[in-house]
């Protein structure tokens, strides 16, 4: 449960892009993704946005196919709304959601969140070895 002057939305009018793509843009995991390229992202992606008031202070978006699979991507609290519970509860309210259960597989990468998953049933690849990955982390900077 997070603070009540905090709330949760999956209102794609009220996402301020300028804060998301101000803070994704300097994160380690997309350090100068473009603009166009995140909206992008997000127009593909199941979302929800922390606010405190109107102001926008959280993110989190769920690459899905609605049916088998979900990548969870792109979760952030800004710092000054930390150890609030927001992050929780963005990824608790997507596992929630209606149109997500059943998934057979959620995935994840995260370098320093794992308490956070793990407080909801989250856990390291059991096998690792079979999963592969094609990463270009310099993509941003062409």
């Amino acid at each position: 449960m997070i603070p009540a002057e905090y709330h949760l939305s999956e209102d794609r009018d009220a996402l301020q892009m300028d804060v998301i793509h101000g803070y994704l843009a300097q994160s380690y995991w997309s350090p100068g993704i473009p603009r166009e390229t995140l909206e992008r992202a997000v127009a593909g992606s199941h979302i929800v946005g922390a606010y405190h008031r109107d102001e926008q202070v959280g993110f989190a978006r769920l690459i899905t196919d609605h049916a088998t699979f979900a990548y969870l991507a792109d979760v952030f609290v800004l710092e000054a709304h930390r150890g609030k519970g927001i992050a929780r509860a963005m990824v608790a309210h997507l596992q929630a959601h209606p149109e997500l259960q059943g998934l057979r597989r959620w995935l994840l990468a995260t370098r320093d969140a794992h308490p956070i998953y793990a407080s909801l049933g989250w856990t390291a690849l059991r096998n690792p070895d079979n999963f592969m990955e094609r990463h270009d982390p310099e993509v941003y900077a062409r």
